[in-house]
């Protein structure tokens, strides 16, 4: 869920048309909302507004999102919703990882269940992440550049996801001590051939192309599209229906997609090779599997290896226990067992140690606790992914 590894903020190159910045030196809020007429009816658009984060996804603008869902859900008159991030470098790259590190920092002997900042903020996204999946309403992202941790949340439950020849899709957990979470344990089970498991292990990035064919993303649009699709959208005439809006807005993104797909991105060209090595009954198996690809000729393959190598072996192994214990359940029962997860790994010290070797000291040699994959058997993830609250489950009421 948290913000992507800090390779987002070097590489990204402005390429595409997009929503609005805000000017400079303006106090502006951290989402902006509009409605545009769209024939007899009305688009609902939210902007995340923080370009410099990379849109990074914090507590402030989940609190201003979720309600504002909730009020164009219930508006007959609202044909579609439009989720998208200001400047252009970025719908989302993830979440807010220093609050995150400041109240572990402050509460670094808590039980997990008393991290109020960590519970809190991760109670609250999933909890937004869950209605976007159950939304009626036609719900469009624009996921433009980098779409990682809480942007792939964001973006897993709409109804028409596009991504653009600059767009870069990942989980990127295990560089921080964490795992795919936001529902990336039932998002990354569906992706074909055992390719989940070999994105949440090795936070391998995605270019559009490969995001279409992992299911990650819906529709490929070119470079500068924002205004042709915004002009679609208000000159469509929209039915009444809301599953014909659905269709209606289909038809409008197959028309506007790019005539032609660019040569088979690396993890299509790989899936094989992938699945072999992914397909084991067993963790240990499959991470020697992967670590054999370390020195593989394509360095996207690579560099897949020498990233999982390099990431926590706990987040390895609750990555792999939450998409075993998470086949057949739904997504609310997994959104359950992915916050008692996350809440361990802000109360046992790995996602406090990971923020602090990428962004806070900047030395990129995380001490990983526990250190490696031996010390993690299937036990101690089982342990991780349930806590005993006192009442009822924040996220009980998750159908």
């Amino acid at each position: 869920m948290k913000q992507g590894n800090s390779d987002a903020m070097s590489t990204a190159s402005p390429s595409t048309a997009s929503p609005s910045t805000a000017s400079p030196g303006t106090a502006q809020p951290a989402v902006l909302f509009e409605e545009r007429q769209a024939g007899s009816g009305r688009i609902g658009i939210a902007t995340l507004n923080a370009p410099r984060t990379l849109n990074g996804l914090t507590l402030g603008m989940v609190d201003l999102l979720y309600p504002r869902l909730r009020q164009w859900e219930d508006d007959p008159d609202i044909v579609a919703i439009v989720l998208a991030g200001a400047g252009d470098r970025a719908f989302c790259a993830g979440g807010d990882l220093h609050g995150l590190y400041r109240d572990m920092l402050e509460n670094g002997s808590a039980a997990p269940q008393d991290l109020v900042y960590a519970r809190t903020f991760f109670e609250r996204e999933y909890r937004l992440d869950h209605a976007i999946h159950h939304l009626r309403t036609p719900v469009l992202v624009w996921g433009q550049g980098f779409v990682m941790g809480g942007g792939i949340g964001l973006m897993a439950g709409a109804s028409h996801r596009i991504v653009l020849p600059n767009s870069r899709l990942a989980m990127p957990e295990i560089s921080i001590g964490l795992f795919p979470d936001v529902g990336g344990t039932w998002l990354l089970a569906r992706v074909p051939m055992h390719g989940g498991r070999f994105l949440a292990l090795t936070g391998a990035q995605l270019q559009a192309e490969d995001a279409i064919f992992a299911g990650l993303a819906d529709y490929l649009l070119p470079e500068g599209g924002w205004t042709a699709l915004m002009n679609a959208l208000e000159t469509t005439d929209w039915p009444k229906d809301v599953v014909a809006r659905h269709e209606c807005l289909h038809v409008l993104l197959a028309g506007l997609q790019q005539p032609e797909c660019g040569p088979m991105g690396p993890f299509q060209t790989h899936i094989r090779l992938i699945h072999a090595c992914c397909a084991h009954a067993e963790l240990d198996a499959t991470w020697t599997a992967l670590a054999a690809l370390a020195t593989h000729p394509d360095p996207w393959l690579a560099r897949a290896a020498q990233t999982m190598l390099a990431g926590a072996p706990g987040s390895a192994r609750l990555a792999w226990t939450l998409m075993q214990h998470g086949h057949g359940r739904s997504l609310g029962e997994i959104l359950r067992m992915e916050l008692d997860a996350a809440l361990h790994c802000c109360a046992e010290g790995d996602l406090q140690e990971g923020i602090r070797a990428l962004l806070i000291d900047k030395d990129r040699m995380p001490r990983w606790s526990p250190a490696t994959l031996a010390d993690v058997d299937m036990a101690w993830g089982e342990a991780r992914i349930r806590l005993d609250w006192p009442g009822a489950h924040p996220l009980a009421d998750l159908a």
